[in-house]
């Protein structure tokens, strides 16, 4: 039988950290394959028919057993804190050989919009001098930027130039280097990788350190700062299950959820098929329990596929590209991900560019025109529109812990961020993934890293 296979997603994750934190874990899925709805899918005439188009894919398309399209990709911050939880898990999951065919591939770059076309993100001294995003004198005060970000230490005031770390606001950073709008928004967003505009008026240092991250990252593989596995984010939380299997954690496909079984306010189970599994605490996503979750937006995701890389790309086999909201009028960014054959994910010489936003208005097809317009021509497209949740319970009596929906980011940071904050409301502590590596060198000894 053909399914979809797994997609890498938060209650895969966290059913993996629980199980190796010594927690006793039984995870259902009414699927009946792991990661819910977010899933990957092959062969290409499942696409087709999930979303309802009529007939079979084009000879042209290849064998659609050579396909393997993921619904909602994210890819992977090769270094640093903020991405550091995702990345030292699949770094565990290589260590324990639990994902044994895994490999991962360096997205070949990153670049950002402006006026209509598509520049490499700088993020070093040499690029901001040589990219031609920027006017020479703009280019020079973007690099005393880069470097004060490189040099800055929070406990070493030699380094901040006047600048408090918890007081001064981005803003008046931005103002300190006489940084143009254009600069702020990819400084902002293709740097950042923040969302919206908020973080203007917050405290520098976060913002000081996301810099840092993209920089040490993309110092790292040269490339881009991202990594996608071969075959898609599809093996992932198969990895996961194995991990969680390890610690004596117990996966259950195909189980449908009747009932979510309550006392005086509190969790103490789950009902299917007329049994109930006890529980102390239950993590789950929005669709199990909508009653305590409330509807805070829509994301449009349009899966492309194309017969041809990106223009202006360098004919790059994989890249990301952020359009700053204030580029093109919005509230939200749009984002373009595209992967290709090279990632074992479609037939030779095909490529896959995943365009997605938050939604704003009647019309979403039409909000993401500016990055339809620079993949065409496009040979075939998959449109969703996805309801976003947010949960109302944060389970300090119910001992529910509901995920957020994914958002419209290319990106794991925001999920990065969904995992630590359920996990600190489930244990009252931060994830310690020193601690971790610990566990797995009890089980699996020091040469398990060799």
């Amino acid at each position: 039988e053909n399914i979809p296979r797994g997609e890498l997603n938060l209650e895969c994750i966290l059913s993996g950290i629980m199980s190796v934190k010594g927690k006793k874990v039984l995870h259902m899925d009414r699927n009946s394959y792991y990661g819910g709805e977010s899933a990957s899918i092959t062969p290409l005439e499942d696409l087709f028919k999930r979303f309802s188009l009529p007939g079979s894919p084009p000879e042209s398309m290849g064998k659609g057993r050579d396909w393997n399209v993921d619904l909602i990709p994210k890819f992977l911050m090769a270094n640093g804190n903020t991405f550091k939880s995702i990345s030292q898990l699949v770094r565990m999951l290589l260590i324990t050989q639990v994902t044994r065919y895994l490999d991962f591939k360096v997205i070949e770059g990153s670049f950002v919009y402006k006026k209509g076309s598509i520049y490499k993100v700088p993020s070093t001294e040499t690029e901001a001098l040589a990219s031609s995003l920027m006017g020479l004198f703009e280019k020079r005060r973007f690099r005393k930027f880069l470097v004060f970000v490189a040099n800055f230490d929070e406990n070493d005031p030699k380094t901040m130039e006047g600048v408090d770390p918890k007081k001064t606001t981005m803003r008046d950073v931005y103002k300190k280097f006489d940084l143009g709008q254009d600069v702020i928004d990819f400084t902002g967003h293709a740097l950042a990788l923040y969302r919206t505009d908020d973080y203007l008026d917050q405290p520098c240092i976060e913002t000081i350190n996301r810099i840092k991250l993209y920089s040490e990252s993309l110092a790292r593989y040269g490339k881009s700062p991202y990594l996608y596995p071969l075959y898609g984010l599809g093996e992932l939380p198969q990895g996961f299950a194995r991990l969680s299997a390890i610690y004596g954690g117990t996966y259950m496909l195909n189980k449908p959820i009747e009932e979510i079984v309550m006392e005086n306010g509190k969790v103490v189970g789950v009902k299917s098929e007329g049994e109930i599994a006890r529980c102390k605490q239950l993590i789950c996503d929005p669709s199990y329990i909508m009653d305590r979750a409330n509807k805070v937006g829509q994301v449009i995701r349009m899966i492309c596929i194309m017969n041809h890389p990106i223009k202006n790309t360098g004919d790059a086999n994989s890249c990301q590209i952020i359009i700053p909201q204030n580029q093109v009028n919005r509230k939200h960014d749009i984002y373009v991900c595209m992967i290709s054959y090279a990632h074992n994910v479609a037939a030779q010489g095909k490529y896959i560019a995943i365009v997605s936003t938050t939604v704003e208005t009647s019309d979403p097809e039409k909000e993401i025109k500016p990055a339809l317009d620079l993949l065409e021509p496009v040979v075939q497209k998959f449109v969703s529109i996805s309801d976003l949740y947010a949960p109302t319970d944060v389970g300090a009596e119910s001992q529910i812990f509901i995920s957020r929906s994914y958002d419209a980011t290319t990106h794991f940071e925001t999920t990065c961020d969904d995992i630590k904050d359920i996990y600190r409301r489930m244990t009252g502590t931060e994830f310690d993934f020193a601690e971790m590596e610990r566990k797995k060198n009890d089980i699996f000894g020091d040469a398990a890293d060799q």
